[in-house]
């Protein structure tokens, strides 16, 4: 079965990949069972059922067909076929989760089994059986596949939410490849694209003496990102590790990774939509390949409260995302006796990230995409609505400061300052083929973050007669401290292009001479956005077991419990009650820096505690055939961020299936119901982006997903992976009333229906494979709301795979092979009640056709 690992990672040092047993102690998470030999591909559809896995069992002994939870593994063929262009891409080889990979490299969404789009909540990143970040969230800017991980394993539901914390509705566990003990390998990947990404993979392992090893591998890489951009991105991330294994069979390993790169980041851009619904780019601006960012977003100096320590603070679209960490971690694992182990993983990551995005489109919405010529009038300008401090219309403001004013114009921030006034009525309309400008926020965060975590524990294997037991007995820690600055945000007017520009408003006199400008370099207004000024620290605390019993040869029972206690402190920085002056001499009608930091901060915490049980039976019918059912219910935290003192949300899940083995079938066939109970979410209010309104809401969900591989001969082999789900929402209630009626919609930004098909070809004489793959997305909704429907869509791609000799591996893909269009979200930021005005909507789209090559060479 296809049971999936995850993504761009390993074709590679099969020879260093060789299974880590977990001799007399708890399965290892972090062990690799690969056995492909050096220098080969396994055949599609390779995969038994009867494999071992470890992510969401603590046994070591459970396999993919008599386990009694939802796991998904994945081996090189699988990853190497999928050929994703983002982590979070890959994770669409796990049925029963939707990807939002749109985002660019990082950042982008994921959600699990019905559950509301547009975040990363209950979904837990895990490498080597530990979680990237305690909260999940943001874990994907911390981890990058590389050529050091060897596979991923998946459980959903189930002992997620017992084994992981954050984790009710998935752990994703990457796995690396481990020091080599026998001999020295090596292997190197070089990696090009059709967009103008180029990469670099290396990994190296040898042993050193008297049961120690050593490995170290990464990446550099120069990217242009998936859409058109004058920017080059480029970093660089290496992991080295050091092992020492007993002769009881028992380890312990030391690991350092160093990671500092530079990534792109897309958001939303205008779309037109015809009466008959169709969705289309607006001239000027191709949504398969176009991005609105561009040099006119390379260097700002935007006004911040002086109580920041930064007067003046700057926003550089050429950063993109820079991420910079360094993660220490200690693995060991130590048989006492026969039947007891004990076993230990502490990690520590010191990271940050300085996100400077740009979001099209956010608070204004549509009512901010109108005509340049409108821009000009003060009639129907969409800046007529702004209200200065002294309470003067935007207008009627730059009347006062301006006298003499016969008419406004636009002034090109790039190329010389070129003047187009009201007046050139032609120039304006005919502007960049489309007419329009829009309003754009210049979004800077900055994140640090320390975030420690600890799973230490017992394992005890018991066997009597026809029982066989596991008992697994643990406790967690985690500590996470944070210091997030959002301030110093502001909006410009630009235009709808690629590489768009930015203008100053300009008051012109009788005679087209400039007598000031309204706007600061195309910046209209500052002030907070999102999250604002906080600091916050969490402590958590953990106990729990899992059980795993074996009756007989057929019969398999489990249960576990995980009890957590919180503790969140958040100190929130204070919005100013009078807003501080501008640097003397900044232009513009907005003399002042907008709500923002005051200096001081408000404390909030708060204690919380909760259980994640679960329990769940496997009975194997006969060689080929197995039943299963599980019941779990987990828990999310929400301790953090602004206001972020809320209480856990739970998650309740049911699933039961039947899987089937044969030589020339592979498959299982799992129902499910999802429920869920005051899920806390964030959104930004469009009518004052300082603010953030707080939404609580309720869903259910019952669906039945699919997982098939059928080869009926050697050289040929379809995988079939699909969910149907039919979620529903409840109980929406916001921290500030938001009109619109939701109860019974379906959640934003989830697909009722997923299904992808992957037809194979294996080449004879072990060559390699030639696969095409069909991926259909169903009907989403944009908002809560559902005011906007986004239509399925259907993408297609192929690839091959060519052994040029035992040691060199030749591999191409091609996405999105018709050039097709595919929408992923509306315009989160517009509200939960979004609609289609004049023609136009803002959304994210999928990228056009596009190509990767890359050659591994395995020495």
């Amino acid at each position: 079965m296809k049971f999936i690992l995850l993504a761009g990672s390993s074709l590679a040092v099969a020879s260093g990949a060789l299974a880590q047993q977990a001799g007399a102690g708890i399965a290892d998470p972090s062990a690799s069972e690969t056995t492909t030999p050096p220098g080969a591909q396994p055949a599609a559809g390779d995969t038994s059922l009867d494999e071992i896995v470890v992510t969401g069992n603590t046994s070591g002994k459970r396999t993919l067909f008599n386990s009694s939870s939802n796991v998904t593994l994945a081996n090189s063929e699988d990853i190497q076929r999928k050929a994703p262009r983002a982590t979070a891409e890959a994770l669409e080889l796990v049925p029963g989760i939707f990807v939002e990979a749109t985002a660019g490299p990082i950042s982008n969404n994921y959600s699990v089994r019905g559950l509301r789009g547009g975040a990363q909540t209950f979904i837990q990143l895990e490498e080597d059986g530990m979680p990237i970040l305690y909260g999940g969230g943001g874990a994907d800017f911390y981890f990058q596949n590389d050529i050091s991980i060897d596979r991923l394993e998946a459980v959903e539901g189930g002992t997620s939410g017992v084994l992981a914390p954050n984790g009710a509705g998935a752990t994703i566990n990457f796995i690396s490849v481990k020091p080599n003990h026998d001999k020295a390998v090596a292997a190197v990947r070089f990696t090009g694209t059709t967009y103008g990404d180029y990469r670099a993979d290396g990994y190296f392992s040898a042993p050193i003496a008297n049961g120690w090893a050593f490995s170290v591998g990464g990446y550099a890489q120069s990217q242009k990102g998936l859409r058109s951009t004058p920017f080059t991105f480029e970093g660089y991330s290496v992991k080295a590790a050091l092992e020492k294994k007993f002769d009881d069979g028992g380890f312990v390993r030391a690991s350092i990774k160093r990671q500092d790169v530079h990534n792109p980041y897309y958001a939303d851009m205008p779309f037109a939509v015809s009466s008959s619904g169709n969705i289309s780019s607006i001239p000027g601006l191709n949504l398969k390949t176009d991005d609105v960012g561009g040099r006119a977003f390379a260097d700002f100096q935007v006004p911040d409260s002086p109580n920041t320590g930064n007067a003046l603070r700057r926003f550089s679209s050429v950063n993109g995302v820079h991420v910079q960490s360094k993660t220490y971690r200690i693995d060991l694992e130590k048989p006492v006796s026969d039947s007891f182990s004990v076993f230990a993983r502490v990690r520590y990551l010191d990271g940050s990230y300085d996100f400077n995005g740009i979001f099209p489109g956010s608070g204004s919405g549509t009512a901010g995409l109108a005509s340049a010529a409108d821009y000009l009038n003060p009639a129907r300008s969409p800046l007529a609505g702004l209200t200065l401090p002294n309470g003067n219309s935007y207008f009627a403001e730059a009347a006062q400061r301006f006298p003499g004013t016969v008419q406004y114009a636009l002034q090109d921030t790039r190329g010389g300052g070129a003047l187009i006034p009201a007046s050139a009525t032609g120039t304006l309309a005919g502007l960049n083929g489309n007419g329009l400008l829009q309003q754009t926020v210049l979004n800077h965060q900055t994140l640090a973050t320390k975030d420690f975590g600890s799973d230490a524990g017992v394992k005890w294997d018991y066997s009597s007669g026809s029982l066989d037991n596991s008992l697994t007995v643990g406790g967690m820690f985690y500590n996470v401290r944070r210091k997030n600055d959002q301030s110093a945000t502001a909006t410009v007017v630009n235009d709808v292009r690629n590489d768009s520009h930015i203008y100053d408003i300009v008051a012109l006199d009788a005679s087209g001479g400039v007598l000031g400008s309204l706007t600061n370099n195309g910046l209209v207004n500052y002030g907070n956005w999102g999250q604002g000024i906080f600091k916050d620290e969490v402590n958590s605390i953990s106990g729990y077991f899992n059980d795993e019993l074996k009756v007989g040869d057929r019969l398999h029972i489990d249960f576990g419990a995980r009890y957590e206690r919180q503790h969140v402190g958040v100190d929130i920085g204070n919005q100013a009650q009078v807003n501080g002056p501008v640097p003397a001499g900044t232009p513009g009608l907005y003399q002042d820096v907008g709500a923002t930091f005051d200096g001081t901060y408000s404390r909030q915490s708060a204690t919380f505690h909760d259980w994640a049980y679960t329990a769940g039976v496997n009975y194997t019918l006969t060689d080929n055939f197995a039943l299963y059912a599980r019941g779990a219910h987990g828990f999310q935290t929400n301790g953090g961020d602004t206001g972020g003192t809320h209480k856990p949300t739970g998650l309740t899940l049911y699933e039961g299936g039947v899987r089937f083995q044969s030589p020339v079938l592979k498959a299982s066939v799992v129902g499910f119901r999802t429920e869920i109970k005051n899920l806390s979410y964030q959104i930004i209010d469009p009518d004052n982006q300082a603010n953030q309104t707080n939404a609580l809401a309720d869903s259910k969900t019952d669906g039945v997903q699919v997982d098939a591989d059928f080869r009926p001969v050697k050289f040929f082999s379809l995988n079939v992976i699909g969910v149907y789900q039919d979620p529903k929402l409840s109980n929406l209630v916001f921290s500030s009333p938001i009109a619109g009626t939701y109860n019974g919609n379906t959640p934003e930004r989830t697909p009722k229906k997923l299904l992808t098909v992957t037809p194979a070809f294996v080449l004879p004489g072990g060559y390699g494979e030639i696969y095409g793959r069909w991926k259909y997305v169903g009907k989403i909704f944009a908002d809560a709301g559902n005011g906007i429907a986004l239509p399925s869509y259907n993408v297609f791609s192929v690839g091959a795979s060519f052994n040029v000799t035992e040691q060199i591996n030749i591999s191409a893909s091609v996405d999105n092979l018709t050039n097709a269009k595919g929408f992923t979200e509306g315009n989160p930021r517009q509200g939960q009640t979004q609609t289609i005005n004049n023609g136009f909507f803002y959304g994210r789209s999928i990228v056009g056709r596009n190509a990767l090559v890359s050659m591994t060479i395995r020495l």
